[in-house]
């Protein structure tokens, strides 16, 4: 079988990232061949929060999945699509909602099977320098043992009956959307040959630090942002430096531009016959 291309899209942020994704996402997956697309949208409304039609517009735009973050509750009027739409995620390791009882609106993770392959995506949240929710180590483990069917050990997936499942490998995705470096690329050595991909979110600065684990999971501490490069974490910079200076809480908006917007995240191949990352490489 041919090595699957995944795309992994750092936060958009605000109208004007919405906008960037919209010009910049259906030609990345024509012209590279991209077999599946992930994007992180948590951050479309105004900078906080999505709307109802901020997920449409992602989707429409190219993506498989939607994964957020913290600032997912911002807007209640989104709530519903939590609850409604299977390919829109929540962080799992909110309390009592991570893997067992569902008492948090949505889902932490998503099963897309497209052209013969199955892909899970999951969406986890730090603990350090940010909300003490439940442990996103522990939430894997019971997302991927008890929800997948999936023994620690790495073996394949097994049907109810104990049978193996007859299909090539599933490419498990992770979004960890965390503060901490070191809490990210603990995950990661942590998943490393029982996920294909993991990536962090939310600090909008992507890193250079993008490899293959030595069990063959493809890495990133940061996958960036997609909006306003001419800008502070996408935000207005005036705003941002007036906060920092004087530690008022001026209310923050997004950096708009009649310069074309940066689209960044990932791209990795994945052998779709051992879930293992090939190659990975920054966009």
């Amino acid at each position: 079988m041919k090595l699957l291309k995944i795309a992994m899209i750092g936060d958009v942020v605000g109208e004007f990232g919405l906008k960037t994704l919209e010009e910049k996402l259906p030609v990345l997956i024509k012209e590279q061949n991209i077999d599946f697309v992930t994007v992180n949208g948590e951050n479309t409304a105004a900078g906080f929060g999505m709307l109802p039609n901020d997920f449409k517009r992602i989707m429409a735009a190219g993506a498989n999945v939607v994964t957020s973050g913290n600032h997912i509750w911002e807007n209640r009027e989104f709530w519903p699509i939590l609850e409604t739409e299977g390919n829109m995620l929540r962080p799992a390791n909110y309390p009592n909602g991570s893997a067992i009882v569902q008492s948090v609106s949505g889902a932490g993770f998503a099963c897309v099977n497209k052209e013969h392959i199955s892909y899970i995506v999951l969406n986890l949240q730090g603990r350090e320098f940010m909300t003490a929710i439940d442990c996103p180590f522990q939430s894997f483990d019971r997302l991927i043992n008890i929800h997948l069917g999936r023994a620690a050990d790495n073996h394949p997936l097994v049907s109810g009956d104990g049978h193996s499942i007859p299909t090539a490998f599933p490419i498990i995705i992770i979004d960890f959307h965390a503060e901490s470096s070191k809490e990210k690329e603990a995950l990661a050595y942590y998943v490393d040959g029982h996920a294909s991909l993991i990536a962090g979110t939310h600090t909008h600065i992507q890193t250079a630090d993008e490899r293959v684990l030595p069990k063959g999971t493809g890495y990133i501490t940061d996958l960036g942002m997609t909006g306003n490069t001419n800008s502070v974490i996408g935000m207005d910079p005036k705003i941002c430096l007036n906060r920092s200076k004087k530690h008022v809480l001026y209310h923050m908006e997004t950096a708009e531009s009649d310069k074309p917007g940066q689209m960044q995240g990932i791209i990795a191949e994945v052998d779709p016959e051992t879930g293992n990352t090939v190659s990975i490489r920054r966009i």
